[in-house]
């Protein structure tokens, strides 16, 4: 076991941060984060700009190439300080490169790969409904209706971040009312967000406020024929596998805002003075700083491991759901101690650590709360199902 990185990975690891230091610094990330009713498109074109679209795309259709370890070196290294925002890049990059890159006909390959390389397609998910949360399959009510030459979708979606701004959402709606199993007969179509019967309104938010999360409204929306991804009424069985690496990207946007915390409590420590002189010297705030540092370690190494085993193609199920909850428990207490050791100045928004903060409070909840992912790690491990 070598969680060693290449040459290559090394010399893009620090390409990644020399870029975010220079383009997309954190006292930048705060202006934009402050401004919560404005996407950040001038942070989607510096992603476009430098091929971050394409990374993990074929080259082939236009991308990068790269393996998922690639893919978690820019996540974690963009989350140093854009935080949440580093979902401007990883949504489109899930939703549209990852799954039409597996799952997607030569056709919509051609369509579609090429332009989220560049950055002329922008994504979302629509997958989560008002009355479901993580029960996505027990609350699924979005129908899509066969007509000739395509289906007419009725249904909500809730908190389908970028909906406002995406070219397109990747729909999870029920196509067949004869299944005998509720994780049977659901499909996914590729839906334009331009089309008829679409509407879409902005939830009001915590934290990722410039992010734009939308309640999607859908009244008799014509989707064509061609825009079905992958096997009708198979998509359950299509997205399973994709859950790790969804698992994996959000462990490492905790680890890089672990990354963040460290560095600013570090920084402060050293030069704010109180008493006599810097309070880096009082043994209560090393010892908060020790903790934060060992604490983005050991979540490190978990999900190191888990991107590892991915990379390889070996099973990972269970060790990308334990570094997600790992990762994102020990994020948000990192994010809470750096705002003690800041103090008065850490609850100000002048500052960046109560963006961490906000920000990493939402993965212990999406896209699976951390107990339904327990309940997942205990069933691997043998114990009985807890829910149905």
């Amino acid at each position: 076991m070598d969680f060693e990185l290449t040459e290559q990975q090394e010399l893009f690891r620090k390409t990644v941060r020399d870029w975010v230091d220079r383009e997309a610094p954190k006292e930048w990330a705060r202006e934009l984060e402050a401004d919560e009713h404005a996407f950040p498109h001038v942070l989607w074109d510096k992603f476009s700009a430098a091929g971050f679209h394409g990374i993990g795309l074929p080259e082939e259709y236009g991308g990068q190439g790269g393996d998922v370890m690639t893919q978690m070196i820019l996540a974690r290294g963009l989350s140093r300080s854009l935080a949440g925002l580093t979902w401007v890049w990883g949504i489109s990059s899930f939703a549209g490169g990852k799954s039409v890159g597996v799952y997607g006909t030569d056709e919509q390959k051609q369509r579609h790969l090429p332009a989220i390389a560049e950055g002329r397609e922008k994504w979302a998910i629509g997958f989560t409904e008002p009355g479901g949360g993580t029960d996505v399959l027990g609350a699924l009510r979005t129908r899509a209706t066969k007509v000739d030459g395509g289906w007419v979708v009725n249904g909500q979606k809730t908190w389908s971040s970028m909906a406002h701004v995406a070219d397109y959402i990747l729909l999870l709606a029920r196509t067949s009312d004869y299944a005998e199993k509720r994780h049977q007969g659901v499909s996914l179509l590729i839906l334009p967000t331009r089309s008829e019967g679409v509407t879409i309104r902005e939830i009001p938010k915590v934290g990722m406020r410039s992010l734009g999360s939308c309640d999607v409204y859908l009244d008799d929306v014509f989707v064509p024929d061609e825009n079905l991804l992958g096997e009708q009424d198979k998509a359950w069985y299509m997205l399973l596998p994709t859950l790790n690496n969804e698992r994996i990207m959000l462990s490492s946007f905790c680890v890089g805002i672990m990354d963040a915390v460290l560095e600013d409590a570090v920084r402060y420590a050293k030069e704010r003075e109180a008493f006599g002189g810097p309070i880096g010297r009082f043994q209560a705030v090393q010892h908060h700083i020790a903790n934060i540092a060992m604490w983005r370690d050991q979540a490190e190494l978990m999900v190191n491991r888990a991107a590892w085993l991915q990379s390889l193609g070996r099973p990972c199920h269970q060790e990308a759901t334990m570094a997600k909850v790992v990762a994102s428990e020990l994020g948000g207490q990192a994010a809470d101690l750096g705002l003690q050791v800041l103090g008065g100045m850490g609850y100000s928004a002048e500052t960046d650590m109560q963006r961490y903060w906000r920000d990493v409070r939402l993965f212990r909840i999406g896209p699976i709360t951390n107990e339904m992912a327990r309940n997942g790690i205990a069933e691997g491990l043998g114990l009985p199902r807890s829910f149905s």
